[in-house]
Protein backbone atom coordinates (compact mmCIF):
# COMPACT_ATOMS: atom_id res chain seq x y z
CA UNK A 1 0.00 0.00 0.00
CA UNK A 2 0.98 3.75 -0.96
CA UNK A 3 1.21 6.27 1.91
CA UNK A 4 -1.55 8.79 0.76
CA UNK A 5 1.13 11.67 1.53
CA UNK A 6 4.06 9.93 -0.21
CA UNK A 7 1.83 9.53 -3.65
CA UNK A 8 1.39 13.38 -2.86
CA UNK A 9 5.12 13.82 -2.81
CA UNK A 10 5.57 12.18 -6.09
CA UNK A 11 3.08 13.76 -7.18
CA UNK A 12 4.07 17.88 -7.57
CA UNK A 13 3.54 19.45 -10.72
CA UNK A 14 1.92 16.18 -12.09
CA UNK A 15 -2.01 15.32 -13.24
CA UNK A 16 -4.37 13.88 -10.51
CA UNK A 17 -7.82 12.72 -10.41
CA UNK A 18 -9.45 13.25 -6.93
CA UNK A 19 -12.65 11.60 -5.83
CA UNK A 20 -14.33 13.68 -3.50
CA UNK A 21 -17.20 12.12 -0.84
CA UNK A 22 -20.08 13.79 -2.69
CA UNK A 23 -19.35 11.69 -5.88
CA UNK A 24 -17.50 14.56 -7.90
CA UNK A 25 -14.42 13.84 -10.05
CA UNK A 26 -11.44 16.97 -9.71
CA UNK A 27 -8.95 16.54 -12.52
CA UNK A 28 -5.96 18.97 -12.21
CA UNK A 29 -2.38 19.47 -11.60
CA UNK A 30 -1.00 19.05 -7.88
CA UNK A 31 0.51 22.51 -6.91
CA UNK A 32 0.70 21.93 -3.40
CA UNK A 33 -0.45 20.65 -0.59
CA UNK A 34 -0.07 20.21 4.07
CA UNK A 35 0.29 17.29 6.21
CA UNK A 36 -3.88 17.50 6.71
CA UNK A 37 -3.53 16.31 3.03
CA UNK A 38 -5.61 19.69 2.13
CA UNK A 39 -4.17 21.00 -1.99
CA UNK A 40 -4.34 23.30 -3.93
CA UNK A 41 -4.93 22.28 -7.95
CA UNK A 42 -4.31 24.09 -10.77
CA UNK A 43 -6.19 24.03 -14.24
CA UNK A 44 -9.03 21.77 -11.98
CA UNK A 45 -11.97 20.05 -14.28
CA UNK A 46 -14.55 18.74 -12.33
CA UNK A 47 -17.08 15.80 -13.47
CA UNK A 48 -20.48 15.52 -11.73
CA UNK A 49 -21.70 12.12 -11.25
CA UNK A 50 -24.34 12.77 -14.22
CA UNK A 51 -21.21 13.04 -16.29
CA UNK A 52 -21.50 17.05 -16.19
CA UNK A 53 -18.23 19.06 -16.76
CA UNK A 54 -17.19 22.23 -16.25
CA UNK A 55 -13.68 24.39 -15.71
CA UNK A 56 -12.72 25.73 -12.42
CA UNK A 57 -9.10 26.78 -12.54
CA UNK A 58 -6.99 26.73 -8.97
CA UNK A 59 -8.86 25.56 -6.69
CA UNK A 60 -8.12 25.04 -3.05
CA UNK A 61 -9.17 21.53 -1.57
CA UNK A 62 -9.84 20.72 2.08
CA UNK A 63 -8.23 17.07 2.85
CA UNK A 64 -10.79 15.42 4.50
CA UNK A 65 -13.39 15.63 1.64
CA UNK A 66 -10.95 13.40 -0.63
CA UNK A 67 -11.97 9.47 -0.94
CA UNK A 68 -9.17 8.40 -3.33
CA UNK A 69 -6.45 9.86 -5.09
CA UNK A 70 -4.81 8.59 -8.46
CA UNK A 71 -1.95 10.13 -10.81
CA UNK A 72 -3.69 10.53 -14.18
Amino acid sequence: MVMPIALLEKSIDKRVSLLLKDNRVLEGKLAGFDEYMNMVLEDTEERTANQEQRRLGSVVLRGNNVVSISII
